[in-house]
């Protein structure tokens, strides 16, 4: 595995300073060239390590957090002048709380507002679904919302628990689908015939 040499957290956290308080970093533009890998790892409950010492300040978790970028299964953080590997367990993000909101004075569509780990608030819909993704061997789900380039936030189980207390019944592509709604979209966890055999 290939080391970066003075590209370590101070050298990437310099060439980032100038981009605070702007908004995200237009990452997708930024083409650097690969400068190896780091010692940087997102563990599966959101703590971020560097040289395997967790990171203490959110500050600076939440300035790395916005220039990752995901190529593949590969993790990146991307600065206008390096590109440099780090190792994700599970999720980059989690996702670690749940608002309930309805648009037009409470009386629209519903709308699931989530926060993540990194205070990032973001609404599930057409551009941020979610997702449930089948655990191998286990028969349960793990369920995921996009965040953005890619990048998804693992739902916490405690979040999961809500989403099941606010799922419906649907018909998908002629299924009756158990999932859940926001923003006009329905995001199926299951297929309903499953879950009434546990129920």
């Amino acid at each position: 595995m290939a080391k970066t040499g003075q590209n370590g957290l101070e050298a990437i956290t310099a060439s980032l300073s100038h981009e605070k308080g702007r908004g995200l970093p237009p990452v997708e533009q930024w083409n650097p060239p690969f400068c190896g890998d780091i010692d940087m790892k997102i563990d599966a409950d959101g703590t971020w390590y560097y040289q395997k010492t967790p990171i203490a300040r959110p500050a600076l978790v939440r300035l790395f957090s916005s220039v990752l970028k995901r190529e593949g299964d590969n993790y990146f953080l991307v600065t206008p002048v390096e590109k440099v590997g780090l190792t994700v367990v599970d999720a980059p993000f989690l996702a670690v709380e749940l608002r309930v909101k309805h648009g037009r004075n409470g009386q629209g569509d519903q709308i699931l507002d989530f926060r993540t780990n990194v205070d990032e608030w973001i609404e599930a819909g057409p551009g941020h679904a979610l997702e449930f993704v089948a655990e191998p061997g286990t028969g349960g789900l793990k369920p995921y919302l996009h965040v953005r380039r890619d990048l998804r936030a693992k739902v916490t189980r405690a979040l999961f628990y809500d989403l099941v207390e606010l799922g419906e019944e649907r018909e998908v592509a002629g299924e009756t689908m158990f999932g859940v709604a926001s923003h006009g979209a329905f995001f199926p966890m299951a297929e309903a015939s499953a879950l009434r055999e546990f129920a």
